[in-house]
């Protein structure tokens, strides 16, 4: 088979006072360099913080500080990095995490895990404490005897749903 010619715009342009054609034109520019580093592209993705304080991103939970359970967040990750970041809706970063692997199922949080409760027997003393409240009981103590009746309460505030507007005063002057 023959040869694939490529063929350029062989008509005759003035550039600078000089006859070129585009294939010279072309094969005089020159190109750039390549950039040092890869152009800033950032992924927002918007998610909901849980009542455990995570909030989910590409298959992994990661910590925000307290108090901020149901809060619309963006975890942010700069195309590039292994960290990510997660803002306000006012771009205000709250939390800085590295970026576990995708679909990891992974919890990444800036603090240590907490330490599992240990259970223990109860001591001597929880023991005969508990015992002291059983023979209390028993005996009908003060406390047992207390009954709080409600039943006032409910009627005034029954009463309080119920109220009619007051009525406007006349102003007499």
């Amino acid at each position: 088979m023959d040869k694939l010619a490529v063929r350029m715009d062989e008509r005759r342009r003035t550039v600078d006072g000089a006859r070129v054609t585009v294939a010279e034109l072309a094969d005089a520019e020159p190109l750039s360099e390549l950039p040092a580093l890869p152009f800033a592209a950032e992924l927002v993705v918007e998610g909901t913080v849980t009542p455990q304080g995570l909030v989910a991103f590409e298959g992994n939970f990661y910590s925000v500080p307290p108090g901020l359970p149901g809060a619309r967040v963006g975890v942010i990750h700069r195309l590039g990095e292994d960290t990510v970041s997660i803002a306000t809706a006012s771009r205000a970063v709250i939390a800085r995490h590295r970026l576990a692997p995708r679909g990891a199922g992974q919890t990444v949080s800036d603090r240590a895990p907490c330490k599992s409760k240990v259970r223990r027997p109860p001591s001597e003393a929880a023991l005969a404490e508990a015992e002291r409240l059983r023979e209390q009981r028993a005996t009908g103590s003060t406390a047992e005897r207390v009954v709080i009746d409600l039943s006032h309460y409910a009627a005034v505030a029954d009463r309080l749903r119920h109220v009619p507007p007051p009525k406007e005063e006349e102003n007499e002057e």
